[in-house]
Order: structure tokens, then sequence, then C-alpha cells
């Protein structure tokens, strides 16, 4: 199609229409379809007849290959663990989060290091005034180091600027939603803008050697487009994840082409800044209480790292018709299949009860193996018998009632001894019992009910009958 036209484009996944519709048909989005310009097609596509010009690149074979790319480490060691041992030149990296999550902390501090060390390192703000980026690195205690600042939003003059400020090292581009191209005739913000942007940026990543840092956020509303839709184009995608409210933050790796995936970084949010947290397990754990029922250790992995986070169950009478289901940090769908093998396989019957469950410290568990720590919680809240002291527990739950074993059980174990834990219940087989704990093995889900409620009077282990 040779002439350009209107169409509507989705602003959370980018799909295009020739009408607009209340829902977007491929992401299920509401109100998320915007008119915007379509391109104009050149002439002499893949189909046309007209005589292409072009140079022919040379293929190369898969045998050999040229040295890894050096890294620049950033001085950060939570940051340089999620980025995979540090930042690439010419790659470009996508961190993505809420609006005040600490994005734009993280990474000025991210450059202020690296220019302390010899970097030459940019940071171009959409958002911010210079005025604003001087306070807030005065207040983090970063005013003297020597970070180029410039606040642009046309992309034309970003490029220009930094053509002139000779080479760069690191540029951090804060945000990828406010800068526009003027070739483009969407507003700043929309998919056209936003993929057209981003496409420069990852070409001048790659021809100069530049690592390119993209800041995205997602408002509550949905009308400025995500980060998702520029997921495919860059070569590392890092999140920022945590509550307000609490003052751990949480970098998530969810792609990375030179490391490995889902590494997380800890960092706690003072008024210095976002401090590192070397130690996560000890930290999630301080606070917690002993002989408590409904709370579990759950010994996890969040990509090389072994992690120990508490999990908090609470079983209380509902007077609704419906009882309620309540998740913070976990699957509620899988939440819902844990209940349901407990009922039908146990013989724990939840009723008309409210389900409340929490893991402690604003901590999310994607993986599988905290099927029984969960279930543990569930049936120690149920019963109202807290789990011995110095337990962690592990293990992925089947639909029919078996445990089954989970990846890395002896690195979870080394980290539990660690931190003076006694006693781990696991599933069995599949692992080698660490020399310092007392492991208990179980194949079937009722095993560790029968070891909570006992011979059914509601004594187990010198626990004298509760309140259920």
């Amino acid at each position: 199609m040779a002439k350009g036209g209107e169409s509507w484009v989705c602003q959370v996944c980018g799909t295009a229409a020739r009408k607009w519709g209340g829902r977007c048909e491929a992401c299920g989005a509401w109100n998320s379809m915007v008119e915007e310009a379509a391109p104009v097609a050149l002439p002499g596509g893949l189909n046309g007849k007209a005589k292409r010009k072009g140079r022919a690149p040379v293929f190369a074979d898969l045998t050999g290959g040229e040295a890894p790319p050096p890294r620049l480490p950033s001085g950060i060691d939570e940051f340089d663990r999620v980025a995979g041992g540090g930042l690439v030149p010419g790659s470009a990296l996508l961190v993505g989060g809420d609006p005040g999550i600490g994005k734009s902390t993280i990474l000025l501090q991210v450059v202020a290091s690296l220019a302390r060390l010899g970097r030459n390192c940019a940071y171009i703000s959409g958002e911010e005034a210079i005025d604003q980026i001087r306070l807030r690195a005065g207040r983090l205690g970063l005013g003297q180091a020597p970070v180029k600042l410039l606040a642009e939003t046309n992309l034309a003059n970003v490029l220009a600027a930094l053509d002139g400020a000779g080479k760069v090292d690191v540029v951090v581009v804060d945000s990828i939603q406010t800068m526009f191209a003027e070739n483009i005739e969407s507003a700043p913000g929309t998919v056209s803008q936003v993929r057209a942007v981003a496409g420069e940026l990852v070409r001048y990543a790659k021809g100069r050697g530049v690592t390119v840092i993209l800041v995205g956020h997602v408002t509550k509303d949905g009308q400025i487009a995500g980060p998702r839709v520029i997921e495919h184009m860059v070569d590392t995608v890092l999140y920022f994840e945590g509550e307000r409210s609490h003052q751990f933050r949480i970098l998530r790796a969810v792609k990375n082409r030179f490391g490995p995936t889902d590494e997380i970084g800890v960092f706690e949010m003072t008024d210095a800044g976002l401090s590192q947290v070397p130690n996560p397990s000890a930290v999630f754990l301080g606070e917690r209480r002993e002989d408590v029922s409904g709370t579990v250790v759950f010994a996890g992995i969040e990509g090389t790292r072994p992690l120990l986070v508490e999990i908090q169950a609470l079983v209380a009478p509902s007077a609704l018709g419906t009882p309620r289901r309540a998740v913070i940090g976990w699957d509620a769908g899988r939440l819902a299949m844990v209940m349901a093998v407990l009922e039908a396989r146990c013989g724990i019957a939840f009723g008309p009860r409210d389900i409340y469950l929490n893991v402690a410290g604003g901590l999310r568990i994607n993986e599988p193996g905290a099927d029984l720590a969960v279930a543990a919680a569930l049936v120690s809240a149920m019963i109202d018998i807290a789990l011995p002291r110095g337990m962690v527990v592990f293990g992925e739950i089947g639909l029919t009632g078996e445990v089954r074993p989970v990846t890395q059980s002896e690195a979870r174990l080394k980290e539990a001894a660690k931190l003076g834990f006694e006693q781990a219940l696991i599933p069995a087989g599949g692992t080698k019992r660490a020399a310092s704990l007392r492991v208990t093995e179980i194949s079937r889900l009722a095993d560790m009910v029968h070891r909570l409620v006992g011979d059914g009077s509601g004594t187990q282990a010198g626990h004298p009958p509760r309140n259920r």
C-alpha cells in the first residue's frame, strides 16, 4: 500500500486495526485503541518489481567465534548481578516499573558510580529539569560525580548532543515515553513514537558501542504505552518491583542475552537512596516470630540465588456467603489448586472460611516449589498448631497429592543451614542430605498433614490442642 492512512493502534501491545474497538482483540486491554497515522510504505517492496540496490553482506560460519564482550562493572554488586556481571558495550537495556518505584534513583546511582570509575556517562531526562536532577543527586550524596546531564525530549537533539560529547560509554534515557521523533506524527508516548525512538537508540548503541539504558513506566489508567512494546528490541529487560509502603525493592531480570534470566537484586529504600542488601534471606526473616501458627519458612531459588522467605497464612470464619481468598506475593490460581488438593486428597475441608496468604517482605514468588510451604502454612493455620522451630519447607505438589522434587535442592539446604535452621521438610529423592540439617523426606502430601495433625486428636510433637 503506497498511500498512508489512518489506523487504530493498541497502546498496550501495539496491534493495529482498521476501526476503533473498545477492547483490543490481541491483548484484551480496554480503551487502549488510539488513532494514529499509518506509516507510508516505500515503493518497490519485497513483492515489487523495482530494482533494489544495497550492500551484499557476507555470511559467517557457526564454527569459530570471538572473545566474549568486556563488561563495565558499575560497582553496585546487586545491579551487576542482575545485569549478568556488568554492562556490555553496544547493548540496550530496558528498566521498567511503576512510577515512583525507584527507577530514576537506582540509575542515577549506577551512572554516578560508573563516572567515578572513569567512564564517560550521560543522563538524559525528559521528565525533570537539570536543577531537579542536581537536587536529587545532592540528596543521594552524588553531587560531585562527573555525570553529563541533559534535559531534552527531541530525539534528533539528543543524538546531536551525544555526537558532540565525544566518546560516551553509558547513556541513560529517562524515560522512553517522553521522547519523540519529528518524522512521526503521533504524540509522545504512543506505540509508534516509542517504537521509533527505541529503534533509533538501539541502532545508536550497536553502531557506536555505547550502552544505552532506557527507562519505561506504566501509568494506572494505561494511556501511555508500557515497556512491553519494545521488549523484543532490547538485549536486556529489567523490572523494578516492590510496594511503596515497603522499604525493599526487587530488581528482576526477565530477559538477558548476556546473562541468566530470572536473576534478582535486592535493595532497601533509605534516606540516602537505594542501598544494597547482600543477604536478603536474613533481612526477610529478621522480624520473624517463633511458635506462631500459619507461618512457614520457604527455601526458594531466585535466578542463581537461594532465598529464604516467610509465608504467612490465616484461616478465619467468614461472615460472607462467598468466602474470601486474598493472596499477596503468590499466584491466586495456584492457591486454589493447593486448597483443592488438600480437600480432595487429605480431607482438610476449609469450608466457609476466609483464606489470607501473604509473602512477607513484599517479595513475589513465581516458582512451583513453594506449593508444599503454602500447604503447610494453610494446615498450620487451620488447626492452629505451629511448625517445629528452625524448619524450612519446599516442594511441588501434584494434583494426585504427590510431592515432587524441585531443582537446586542442595543449594536451598545450604542456605538454610547457613542461617541456623536445623530441620527441613522436602520431597523424597533427587537431593543430597545436608550434614548439619535434620532432613525429613515425604512423597505424599498426606504425610505432611499427618505430621502436623498427629493421630487426629489435635496433639502433635508435645503441642496441646488449641482452638480450631
